[in-house]
This record gives C-alpha cells, structure tokens and sequence, in this order.
C-alpha cells in the first residue's frame, strides 16, 4: 500500500500520522521528542515515506486532532480511515470505542457488553492495544473495572491517558492526572 507520513505539532507534543489514499491508517502519540516519535512510527510503517505535503483529508483531520487537544470537545469520526488488515472484532471494538464522546468513559466490560458478549472484556482491551489510530479511536476512554485507568500501549502509558482525559474533562474514578486535573 502506498503509506506516507508527517509529523505535526499538537498541544501534547508532535504526533505523527501516515495515511493512504484511502484515509488515515496510523497515529503515532509523541514520544520523548520528534525523532523519537518518527522512529516508533516507522517501526511499526515501514514502509511509509514522509511527506512534504499532504491532502486535504489529512490536513482536515490534522486540525480535527489538534483541536480536540487543544480542549474542544469534538468528534473524530468523520475522519475517513483505513483500517486495513483489522480483524473484525477489533472493528466492533473501534466502532464501540468511536462512539465514546469526549469527557466521557465507558469500561471495557461495557464495551465487551454492548458487542454482545459481556465476558470478552480481556479481548476488548488487546484490540484497544492494537488500535493503529489512537485519539482517532478513543482507546484512550476505556477504563478497567471500577474507574480505574486500565493500560495504555502509547508513549507514555497510564500518564499520557490520564492526560488525554484531562484535556477532555474526564476524571477516571476521581482520580487526579499529573498536572492535578481531577
């Protein structure tokens, strides 16, 4: 596939995001500075080659991101994605996930509940960690049981989700990020 991919300055440090022609296949959360992040993203796009420019889908779900980081509480799910290569129950997943607006939570047994099969929490939270387009898909608002913050496979971990949640005003189980948000 023709992968390509820029890095772009957000609220929460440059992310990185490759695309298709088809949509947006990846988000790269920031690492510890840029060069880091370009490497995590191309370890896990290997084949993607940077872009100078990129199309307007792009630049429209740039500044779709960047606003939600900024602290707008808006939605992401018009941004076209490919997801190629996605099993189907990680679809369910992201679609179960898409659909959590911002400053709210769902648990992952919730999400295991409404794909019919209360049980599959543990698998909901490894699709969650396979998620190739974070923030895009708010893996970031799934808790474990009880509020609490569950994992977080990005840079960061647990911190960068107690940051997400912070910048959109939710406070899992009442708890307080890093910067003292609750």
């Amino acid at each position: 596939m023709d992968h390509r991919f820029g890095l772009h300055a957000t609220a929460i440090g440059s992310i990185g995001l490759v695309w298709t022609p088809r949509g947006i296949a990846g988000v790269q959360i920031p690492a510890k500075d840029e060069d880091a992040t370009r490497r995590a993203l191309q370890k896990r796009f290997p084949d993607a080659a940077e872009a100078a420019t990129w199309p307007t889908f792009v630049a429209d779900a740039l500044a779709s991101i960047r606003a939600l980081l900024a602290g707008e509480r808006i939605s992401l799910a018009a941004i076209p994605l490919d997801l190629d290569g996605v099993s189907d129950f990680d679809g369910r997943v992201y679609a179960v996930a898409s659909g959590i607006r911002a400053g709210d939570t769902m648990t992952y047994g919730e999400v295991a509940a409404r794909l019919g099969d209360p049980s599959a929490a543990r698998d909901v939270g490894r699709a969650l960690g396979r998620n190739p387009v974070p923030i895009i898909i708010p893996c970031h608002r799934v808790l474990a049981a009880g509020g609490r913050t569950g994992g977080f496979s990005a840079p960061g971990g647990v911190a960068t989700k107690l940051r997400l949640l912070a910048i959109e005003g939710a406070a899992p189980g009442g708890q307080f990020d890093l910067f003292g948000h609750g």
